[in-house]
């Protein structure tokens, strides 16, 4: 696979990072490498955060490309990216509707399981009906349709934020409390053991391609905010140690997620293996772009270089934008 060169040269790229949700600092350092590696490949490259200023940023460009690397919250929830969409202001990534549907795991892995993949057992708990039918009663319905061990978690984050394995009915109200702490709404899933992967799919200008798979082993066995961020904490094999049957169904996992939830440019699709099959976790619109993330590892054991890919994804959206123009 390699990275289709812009024809068109340089482009004037705004680079937004950092916004206000609690992946903040990881955004911050997503988007300063981005911007380094584009700024090497040739684009004029102005970064932003996601402020009162940034409309005037944009408004004094001509045609620039957004190139968003917001983490969580108002970063992968759509939301800015409908008002570029009403500016027509043309973005590398996946449209509005699309990342809102992503974020929200309540919503896409029921999407993904209708369409005949492998999902954990899950339930989405909104906190006014913990708060209305109370602990007890919830614990025991949860313990009898999902089972122990479980994961509780967020219904819209990243990072791992709010996550917490639950292994028995006493710990469960803490766990979904922690939840709450980011979010109306907690997701209690089935707890999947086994080999944990991430797939990334890039369109480098010849539609979806899924790169080399990730297999992430975190030093103390949780995939947690400190493992992933941590050099050192985790131990990542790029490409994954996966028969070519197996390396397939997981890449044909990652594309059918982005097919399936209209997503564009880049996502990553995080996966389980257990007993040979890949089971979907969830998938990310604007996955972390620091030293120890998964798709700049994904990038390199695919034998491309990281500037190449940033610009090409620029190039796939300059793209669309020509070919939405009137004639």
């Amino acid at each position: 696979m390699a990275a289709t060169k812009d024809p068109a040269g340089p482009t004037h790229v705004i680079v937004l990072a950092g916004g206000l949700s609690h992946e903040r600092d990881v955004s911050l350092r997503s988007g300063r490498r981005v911007a380094q590696a584009l700024r090497e490949a040739g684009h004029a490259v102005t970064e932003s955060d996601v402020n009162a200023q940034l409309l005037d940023v944009i408004a004094g460009m001509d045609d620039p490309i957004v190139f968003p690397v917001l983490h969580g919250g108002a970063g992968e929830d759509g939301a800015l990216r409908e008002v570029l969409d009403v500016l027509g202001v043309e973005y590398v990534g996946s449209p509005g509707r699309a990342s809102h549907v992503a974020f929200d795991k309540a919503v896409a892995s029921p999407l993904i399981a209708a369409a005949g993949h492998a999902t954990p057992r899950q339930a989405a708990l909104p906190q006014d009906m913990f708060r209305e039918l109370g602990a007890r009663a919830l614990v025991d319905a949860l313990a009898a349709g999902i089972g122990f061990p479980m994961m509780v978690k967020p219904a819209m984050s990243g990072s791992s934020l709010g996550c917490t394995r639950v292994d028995n009915a006493a710990a469960l109200p803490a766990a979904i409390v922690t939840a709450f702490g980011y979010g109306d709404v907690a997701i209690v899933e089935e707890f999947i053991e086994g080999r944990e992967l991430a797939v990334s799919v890039v369109d480098l200008g010849r539609g979806p391609e899924a790169l080399p798979a990730v297999e992430i082993q975190p030093l103390s066995g949780s995939y947690d905010y400190a493992a992933r961020y941590t050099a050192g904490e985790t131990r990542f094999i790029a490409p994954a140690d996966l028969t070519p049957d197996l390396a397939a169904r997981c890449s044909e996992l990652a594309l059918a997620a982005h097919r399936i939830l209209g997503l564009r440019d880049i996502s990553r699709t995080d996966l389980i293996i257990r007993g040979g099959v890949p089971y979907f976790l969830e998938v990310n619109v604007a996955p972390g772009m620091t030293e120890t993330s998964l798709v700049p590892l994904a990038i390199e054991a695919g034998g491309l270089a990281f500037g190449d890919v940033c610009s090409a994804l620029v190039a796939t959206a300059r793209a669309r934008r020509a070919a939405a123009a009137p004639a």
